[in-house]
């Protein structure tokens, strides 16, 4: 019987070895509870270095859904700038990034997408940010790099990106994304300061509005994982990755192996896709977790791996 096709729906590329290492090391996952033996990877997450595990690990294909966060956007040009310039130079460079953040936006699209071109195996989601671009002009820019630079779907992060899913300057986007086809993969979890930007429910209000858009809810819903069943139910084109939380099963605030696979069961393993987090946890790993999971059938397992995906989004 031939391997099924493993494809990863949820990696990070960064754009340099040290910026990789850097976000690594700022990286705070709290809302699990406490894990003594989460395996975490020695990996920065670099296009080489990301191209080389995924052919290791035996991949076919993974999606690249980089985050983008104006803060970090902005650091990362920062620690770009030449060394060599003066400090009157330095200062009216910072205040042109700062003043740029839809140029920020754009460039980092671009690069993800010039990225993927370069190396058949990733699969390019862009980014859109309703502060950065909003409304029409994000939702054009979605057009121009779906239809002209080969993007493959949209990722949000509503947490770091500071907005609620149902915020109105996201509308135009969405619309765009459901005529062409697209999928949008956003993160899903509580926030610390307890608003409800991410949590299965908060995606209620986009999921009614556009039954045809296909919206991957990441992470099982994170750290509000009990929420993930009653959207499953409501809404037929919610689906999900597993990635992160189930590295997680048995922290003190996270699901145990037996009720994550029950909550896999009970939504249906055919609308649950594998994802690595990569470079956070191992690739390997990854795929390690799905096929450990109890009350799941081989081929419901292997279906997560790859299958799902091919599916889902339209591969």
């Amino acid at each position: 019987m031939a391997a099924p096709e493993i494809i990863d729906i949820h990696m990070h590329i960064y754009r340099t070895r040290e910026w990789g290492l850097r976000r690594k090391q700022t990286l705070q996952i709290w809302e699990y509870g406490d894990k003594p033996d989460v395996r975490f990877t020695q990996s920065s997450g670099s296009p080489q270095e990301a191209v080389d595990d995924i052919e290791e690990a035996g991949f076919s294909r993974a999606v690249v859904a980089n985050l983008f966060a104006i803060p970090q956007a902005i650091d990362f040009a920062v620690s770009s700038l030449p060394d060599g310039i003066s400090e009157e130079e330095r200062a009216r460079a910072i205040k042109e990034i700062e003043s740029s953040p839809g140029r920020l936006l754009k460039e980092f699209n671009t690069w993800a997408c010039d990225l993927a071109r370069a190396n058949p195996r990733l699969i390019p989601f862009i980014a859109a940010d309703p502060t950065a671009l909003p409304g029409r002009a994000g939702a054009a820019h979605v057009r121009e790099m779906v239809e002209g630079h080969g993007a493959r779907g949209v990722k949000l992060h509503p947490v770091l990106q500071e907005f609620e899913m149902g915020d109105p300057r996201m509308w135009p986007v969405y619309e765009t994304c459901q005529e062409l086809r697209i999928p949008i993969l956003a993160h899903s979890g509580p926030a610390r300061d307890r608003r409800p930007y991410a949590e299965p429910r908060a995606f209620a209000p986009v999921l009614e509005a556009f039954p045809k858009l296909t919206i991957i809810i990441a992470h099982l819903g994170g750290g509000a994982w009990e929420q993930a069943l009653e959207i499953a139910r409501a809404y037929p084109n919610a689906y999900f990755d597993c990635c992160e939380i189930i590295e997680w099963t048995g922290g003190t605030t996270a699901p145990t192996d037996d009720q994550l696979a029950r909550l896999i069961k009970d939504i249906g393993p055919q609308r649950v896709m594998m994802g690595s987090d990569y470079p956070f946890y191992d690739l390997r790993g990854s795929v390690e977790r799905v096929m450990d999971l109890p009350l799941l059938s081989q081929e419901e397992k292997e279906a997560m791996l790859g299958a799902n995906a091919l599916r889902i989004l339209g591969l």
